[in-house]
């Protein structure tokens, strides 16, 4: 499921746990800044294969999550 590997990824780079992030959490809220977003977006490539640029992510988790899904198909 993505939401959990997404999770391990967000929580590798932002320090919070994984099981406190939810498809709620705003991005920001986590101290997540530009760099971080590219960082994070360079280990979704690894992991889904699909290309994401930094102004599509969305705010929440669950808008990262359906961008994912999107560029998947």
């Amino acid at each position: 499921m993505i939401l959990e590997k997404l999770k391990e990824i967000i929580a590798d780079h932002s320090g919070e746990e994984a099981e406190n992030i939810t498809a709620e959490t705003v991005l920001t809220d986590l101290g997540i800044d530009s760099l971080t977003t590219v960082e994070i977006l360079m280990d979704i490539e690894d992991e889904y294969g699909v290309s994401l640029q930094a102004g599509e992510i969305g705010k929440t988790v669950g808008d990262l999550i359906a961008k994912i899904e999107e560029a998947k198909q």
